[in-house]
């Protein structure tokens, strides 16, 4: 069983344009996150798929393979859905192009889910949201979970409601998910589902559809680029990361 990474990326952002082919200590944002999946474990190939060819040329430059997909697509699952049909993997994990801190040993944990239990369909990463500031933040994703860790429902809004008790802990999924391959055809192949439109989460698709989506928990800090001003926290964090490091050389830059 294979399994293949594919970062979605495009440049049309409604508040960042150009946000994958940001600078962040000497590389493009996408180029983060590309040399950080390679060094997962669990991901026999990693590739980028874009609409756009400025994208194509910057990660062709770094050494990425890049698939082109069509430039009508809302989500990042459809995205890669159409990339993976040109491929022949049984795993196929959707790796945010907006997370330039991913940790590789949590793609690992992803993976690992789907190996030991065949009738598993899909598994999404997700971490404790520990502030009042996050809870409210539309840009996170928070997921309401059962007793065995399947997503019950992913909202913008802050999810569960502290209105009348202590709420319980808060998670926000990261939007880093592994698909059965076959799973991920069927599931894009429905329509939009109302929720999903509602929310703008593509994962409640499959929950409004009665597919179980495992969620796994990771301890490990991550943090998105949503905005510009994202990009000096990250550089502030970055600078003493070890696996930052151990790439950055690789690529032949210097970290500023």
């Amino acid at each position: 069983m294979t399994a293949v990474g594919i970062i979605p990326v495009r440049m049309a952002a409604s508040r960042f344009p150009g946000k994958p082919l940001a600078q962040i200590l000497g590389l493009t944002m996408v180029e983060h996150v590309y040399r950080r999946s390679l060094a997962s474990k669990a991901l026999d190939e990693v590739v980028v798929a874009t609409c756009d060819e400025e994208i194509r040329t910057a990660c062709e430059a770094f050494g990425a393979t890049v698939i082109m997909t069509s430039d009508r697509h809302e989500r990042a699952a459809e995205r890669i859905a159409e990339a993976a049909q040109r491929m022949t993997h049984d795993i196929v994990v959707l790796i945010q192009g907006d997370e330039p801190m991913l940790d590789p040993a949590g793609l690992d944990e992803l993976v690992a889910p789907l190996l030991a239990d065949p009738s598993m369909p899909c598994t999404n990463l997700m971490m404790a949201i520990d502030t009042e500031e996050d809870a409210r933040d539309p840009d996170q994703v928070k997921v309401v979970v059962d007793a065995r860790w399947n997503a019950l429902y992913m909202s913008r809004e802050p999810v569960p409601t502290s209105r009348y008790a202590r709420a319980p802990q808060r998670w926000k999924q990261l939007g880093i998910i592994a698909f059965r391959r076959e799973f991920l055809m069927r599931l894009m192949a429905l329509p939009q589902s109302s929720l999903e439109r509602a929310e703008s989460v593509d994962m409640n698709r499959a929950l409004e559809n009665g597919f179980p989506v495992r969620m796994i928990p990771v301890r490990a800090v991550s943090y998105a680029v949503d905005s510009p001003p994202d990009i000096a926290r990250v550089e502030a964090l970055m600078r003493d990361d070890p696996l930052f490091a151990t790439y950055v050389s690789a690529a032949g830059k210097d970290a500023r």
